[in-house]
């Protein structure tokens, strides 16, 4: 059977850009089997392509996952005889690979693995677990008002630097190093140095021995960025079905894989629907996120970075990924403008975790109480705008000192950033959290300034009057 696979040779009859016409007078390769086209000289790499449709019956249309200069006509191309592979195994954690699991980290390949196909079918409804169990991150403004799920899927919303791998790269920090399994990140069509500089920040704080690595560049073809989120579920599934583990699986940026799908679909000739994106869109967001979940031998967490284009959240590429999610984190322009970090916009940002069943009476009640506060000063901003605080009555004062104390309150430092604002990260419990915003409700800290709950980790701490000087002074400085 091998020699049959080895025999099945065709030859290259038109090339464009990406997409290589080859025919097979003997016997035509399947969907999504790849094909190798040997090196020209020594030292290149062989191309890779990947068959995408049977043209008729000796030809198929293939695109490729690597650089196709110096592909001619005529030249031999070999049917592989299978789909594209990923390494799975102990020997990948924490190394870094691209999407044909060749390692980037200028280490060996690894030993003690074994290959499995990118494409893979969700697990069936009978096995998929039921339960509901919170996942608490540190970072207040998130476990308060958007808990996460355990064994679900969150998407971080925002347009162009709002902040979005930021607050991802912090949820690594506070996660992976309390997280009882294995993590993984995907990076889909994003910058080479924030590949390097997470690998760095992961090895100084000690977490790459659990956590493995998987990267498709910008600069890289949208065949192979197309691919990479494939090859990242297929380790991910490896560790919660063969090793019974819980996978904490993170994504960066799930538009560029949306992007890349669309970049295929118009250099494969299919005509385009809604503003430019392929026709068959949602089917492709779906194979790749219904393979996210949990099972009865464990569960895959995801959090997904989605970049939105023009701050648009009707975009289809949002639209069709907010239906998979079960927490949605809005990230918004405007708070980041104001300094308000992380920019989550609580009034668009969303959980189904978020019911009194789930996180109990208490937090269901402090967390619509917040939003509540917060809603109520932006139907207020347009009349403070247009009359000025000093006409509101007495009530509506107190619920503007309230909603700007929780907002400043629902700020905090991070760890990634401490480089940058010289402040020092703070990771604060869910406990914290919820006393600090109903003290505040309270009216506890209505004589104190609102700078001095503005960047702190626990509520107490804008009580001491040194941080409140050293709050003023980074004001002052910004």
């Amino acid at each position: 059977m091998e020699n049959d696979v080895m025999m099945n040779v065709g030859k290259i009859s038109a090339i464009r850009g990406s997409v290589v016409d080859i025919g097979f007078p003997d016997k035509l390769p399947a969907i999504r089997h790849v094909l190798q086209v040997d090196a020209l000289q020594e030292g290149d790499a062989a191309v890779l392509l990947e068959v995408q449709t049977q043209l008729d019956e000796t030809r198929v249309r293939a695109i490729a996952l690597t650089p196709t200069a110096g592909l001619a006509r005529g030249m031999a191309v070999t049917d592989t005889g299978g789909p594209l592979k990923a390494p799975v195994g102990p020997g990948i954690m924490s190394r870094m690979f691209d999407v044909f699991g060749r390692p980037i980290d200028q280490q060996p390949a690894p030993e003690n693995v074994e290959w499995r196909s990118v494409h893979n079918t969700p697990p069936a409804l009978s096995s998929r677990s039921t339960k509901s169990e919170v996942f608490t991150t540190g970072i207040k403004v998130i476990d308060l008002l958007v808990p996460l799920e355990r064994g679900g899927k969150t998407g971080l919303f925002g347009g162009a630097g709002v902040g979005k791998t930021v607050l991802l790269t912090e949820m690594i920090h506070n996660m992976v190093g309390h997280h009882q399994g294995v993590s993984i990140f995907c990076g889909i069509g994003e910058r080479c140095r924030e590949g390097e500089e997470l690998h760095r920040e992961m090895k100084e704080a000690g977490v790459l021995s659990d956590m493995v690595m998987l990267f498709g560049q910008m600069n890289e073809l949208p065949g192979s960025r197309f691919r990479v989120g494939h090859a990242a579920l297929t380790m991910a599934e490896y560790f919660r079905d063969d090793e019974h583990k819980d996978v904490l699986l993170l994504v960066d940026n799930i538009f560029r894989f949306i992007q890349a799908g669309s970049e295929v679909s118009g250099l494969m000739g299919q005509m385009p629907s809604r503003l430019g994106y392929q026709p068959t869109l949602s089917t492709e967001l779906a194979q790749l996120q219904e393979r996210i979940a949990n099972t009865d031998s464990g569960a895959i967490t995801s959090i997904q970075a989605v970049y939105v284009p023009a701050d648009d959240f009707t975009d289809p590429a949002a639209v069709h990924t907010f239906s998979h999610l079960s927490a949605s984190i809005a990230l918004s322009r405007k708070r980041a403008s104001e300094g308000l970090f992380p920019a989550v916009d609580p009034l668009q940002s969303n959980s189904k975790m978020l019911t009194p069943g789930v996180v109990g009476e208490r937090h269901y009640r402090l967390a619509q109480s917040v939003r509540q506060t917060l809603a109520q000063y932006e139907d207020l901003k347009d009349i403070i705008a247009m009359l000025g605080l000093e006409q509101l009555s007495q009530n509506d004062r107190k619920v503007v000192s309230r909603a700007r104390q929780l907002e400043r309150f629902l700020t905090q430092p991070f760890y990634t950033t401490g480089q940058f604002s010289g402040m020092a990260g703070a990771m604060v419990s869910l406990d914290d959290t919820l006393d600090g915003c109903e003290r505040i409700l309270k009216d506890e800290f209505s004589d104190y300034p609102e700078i001095a709950l503005y960047m702190i980790g626990k509520v107490d701490e804008a009580k001491k009057p040194e941080a409140k000087h050293a709050e003023e002074q980074t004001a002052n400085a910004s």
